[in-house]
């Protein structure tokens, strides 16, 4: 792996950046706003206590932003959320300690919360509250099965430019064979030929407005029996 260093996004909060790949894990627009407009703004509310219990799958655990926010997101609803994610390559504990997301969100007593994110054992379900489970894999996307579909996806890999191989058609069958039927999935990704790739894998695919410093995003919907494509 690349080595990573912390930079500061425009909204203050902290993000990761490969500097030899030039890729941020976050918009350096602001990493909690993107954050929260992409994935529980655009995927996460418009579920919420649809059934008593959400399955949720975080491709690239990263930072742990996302997975922080939904955790708020479960306590704030009171909504139970299973909340699944992939990493291949884990921050270590001194860039995890520099990471300032409760202080942003002023929310410093979930520094313990947030913390276990990062430290709860990999493969297998670990419940942190009476409202949100998470398992983290320490695995790649394609090595993932579950016999739980999910009803959500947050899709944030690193830009096609940097991770290609998970942008193509065969990396989006895979997610909508992940997805219950009517599943979501969100990315801040709308490039043309990403959404063409979604398409070909069976999504319907919608361009709504995009988190600060980007115009557009993507969510992409699994039809459901019977509907129209």
């Amino acid at each position: 792996m690349a080595e990573r260093e912390i930079m500061i996004t425009s909204d203050g909060s902290v993000t990761v950046a490969i500097p030899e790949l030039n890729v941020t894990y976050h918009s350096k627009h602001g990493a909690i706003q993107e954050s929260r407009h992409v994935f529980i703004e655009a995927g996460l509310r418009p579920l919420l206590h649809r059934q008593e219990t959400l399955y949720i799958f975080e491709m690239g655990f990263g930072t742990g932003l996302n997975a922080l926010l939904t955790l708020i997101e479960a306590e704030d609803h009171q909504q139970k959320i299973h909340y699944r994610s992939v990493e291949a390559y884990p921050l270590e504990a001194a860039m995890v300690a520099r990471l300032n997301y409760c202080e942003q969100l002023q929310l410093p007593a979930l520094k313990p919360l947030f913390g276990q994110l990062h430290t709860t054992p990999w493969d297998q379900p670990i419940p942190l509250t009476s409202w949100f489970t998470i398992q983290k894999d320490h695995t790649l996307l394609f090595n993932l099965s579950t016999s739980q579909p999910f009803n959500l996806i947050y899709y944030d890999a690193f830009a096609p430019g940097a991770q290609p191989e998970l942008w193509t058609v065969e990396a989006f069958t895979h997610l909508f064979n992940l997805l219950t039927a009517g599943g979501i999935l969100v990315t801040y990704c709308s490039k043309g030929d990403v959404r063409r790739a979604m398409v070909a894998a069976g999504f319907i695919v919608e361009k709504i407005p995009g988190p600060p410093g980007k115009r557009e995003m993507v969510r992409a919907i699994k039809p459901t029996e019977g509907s129209a494509l």
